[in-house]
Order: structure tokens, then C-alpha cells, then sequence
């Protein structure tokens, strides 16, 4: 009898535990694709609401379209560590049609020379989106995304989810 409570009991706490990320994650689409640097000799990215933006890239996979990021505020130190903030917009060149949505994000690397951006060791970045900046096929989305620097080849592998 206790026996058979006991693997009762065992299996009723792995079937809770197997089902809580699936319930976490109901409702959301995961996505994943590779950032690069926009070209400026030859932009791809070219809406006129990242005009004013630090940089944009050329976002490729789940995402199509480009991210407009604005630089805010940015400390660093001497030992190479490196923080910034700031806020993003999306305009999406996907063939389901047009939309939008911005993002804040918090930017943390290490660096060989703080002052020199080509001596990056690592860098992360994540960036939630704004609730109720979604336009278009982005209309009503939540959701982050999580930014991984590819410090060989220069480019930006992102992961997330999105929510309707």
C-alpha cells in the first residue's frame, strides 16, 4: 500500500513538473534568427522612423526587417565590462505584410579595451518589447528577445518568443 502511494505521489510530481513549462509556454511562438550590421554604403534599412537611430540591422529568420536602435545611456569600466541601455524599433519587411514594435534593452559585454569596440570577448543583450507598440502583423504582441554576440563573424543570434 505504501508502495503504491509512493510511486503515486512520484509520478503525479513528474507529471506537474513536465507540464509546467508547457503551460508557461502556451500561447507563445518561438522564434530565432541572425542579426548583422546594416550596410551604409548600401543600406537595406531605410524606414524613415530609424532615421534618427544609432545603427540598424538586417534581421534575418523568424524576424525579417531591420532594428533601429537608439543608444542611451552607457557605462564601462577598466577591468572591460561594458552596460548600456536603450530602445529599438522593428519594422518588419515580412511578406505577411507590414507592422511594427519597439523594445528597451540592456546591453552587457566584456572587452579586451572598453574603448575599442573590435576587442569584444563576449556580449548579451535582452529586450523586451513594449506592450501596445505593435502595429500591423505585430499588432497586440508581447514577448523578448535574447541577443547573443557572435564575436568571430560580427553578427547577432537572437532567440525569444512573441504573444498575441
Amino acid at each position: 500500500m505504501i508502495r503504491r502511494l509512493t510511486v503515486l505521489v512520484a509520478a503525479t510530481l513528474l507529471a506537474l513538473i513536465l507540464a509546467a513549462p508547457a503551460a508557461l509556454a502556451a500561447g507563445a511562438t518561438q522564434i530565432s534568427g541572425v542579426g548583422y550590421f546594416d550596410d551604409p554604403l548600401d543600406p537595406a534599412c531605410n524606414d524613415p522612423g530609424g532615421e534618427e537611430a544609432d545603427y540598424a540591422l538586417v534581421m534575418t529568420g523568424d524576424l525579417e526587417g531591420c532594428l533601429y536602435t537608439f543608444v542611451g545611456p552607457a557605462v564601462s569600466s577598466p577591468s572591460g565590462t561594458y552596460r548600456e541601455t536603450g530602445t529599438e524599433l522593428f519594422v518588419a519587411s515580412d511578406p505577411e505584410g507590414p507592422g511594427t514594435f519597439e523594445t528597451t534593452y540592456r546591453f552587457e559585454a566584456k572587452y579586451e579595451d572598453p574603448t575599442d569596440p573590435t576587442t569584444e570577448i563576449f556580449g548579451r543583450c535582452q529586450h523586451p518589447i513594449v506592450e501596445g507598440s505593435g502595429t500591423g502583423i505585430y499588432e497586440g504582441v508581447s514577448g523578448i528577445l535574447f541577443f547573443k554576440d557572435d564575436v568571430e563573424t560580427g553578427t547577432f543570434l537572437y532567440r525569444g518568443h512573441l504573444r498575441y
